[in-house]
């Protein structure tokens, strides 16, 4: 279906482009979203007519995008979650949760802005793009982990999950006896021949 754009989408073309798109894309998504409008001759006569105050519309709209993200570029949030031993996340981190932990730092931004491929299931700092206009694109920091104090050695650059494998490889060792028989449990000190013991 042939579409025109009121509004830049990425990976699609800018406002008054004449775009080619799949028919389920532009009716689920660009027509009901006032992104686009299809392309025929009434639309393209109503998109010349109008395109000085669409075009001043969006000129608007990306000012204030950028004014808004100044108080939100390389915001940090920090999220305390269960997590298993090995940083799993016992459930995830959704859109919903990051817009919340957001809002709580005084950031002002909707579900659809926060642009997240997949629900975070691990512990770490993580990168999080937030499109607040077409052409206005930010990038928050997402810092999950499961205590605060975690969550500080993470925001200093610490890598928890790498350091918690050293202390496991670190830790218990087994002393070695070559001459031990199987299942004997090895002890500190060799044992008194049983002579020396009833002698004594």
């Amino acid at each position: 279906m042939e579409v025109i754009l009121l509004e830049r989408v990425e990976k699609l073309g800018k406002i008054g482009d004449v775009v080619t798109v799949k028919t389920g894309f532009a009716r689920n998504f660009l027509l009901p979203n006032k992104k686009a409008l299809r392309s025929n001759a009434a639309n393209l006569k109503v998109f010349e007519a109008n395109k000085a105050k669409i075009v001043a519309d969006n000129e608007d709209r990306k000012k204030d995008a950028e004014t808004a993200s100044k108080s939100i570029d390389g915001k940090s949030v920090t999220l305390i979650r269960q997590a298993s031993s090995t940083g799993q996340l016992y459930g995830s981190v959704a859109v919903r949760d990051i817009v919340e932990a957001l809002e709580a730092d005084g950031a002002h931004v909707t579900k659809s802005q926060v642009l997240l491929p997949n629900p975070i299931k691990a512990i770490g700092v993580h990168d999080v793009r937030v499109q607040l206009h077409p052409e206005v694109a930010i990038s928050v920091k997402v810092n999950v982990a499961r205590s605060p104090e975690e969550a500080d050695l993470q925001s200093q650059g610490v890598d928890v999950m790498a350091q918690m494998f050293e202390k496991d490889e670190a830790g218990f060792t087994e002393a070695y006896n070559p001459n031990a028989e199987p299942g004997e449990i090895a002890s500190d000190a060799p044992a008194a021949p049983a002579a020396e013991a009833s002698e004594a």
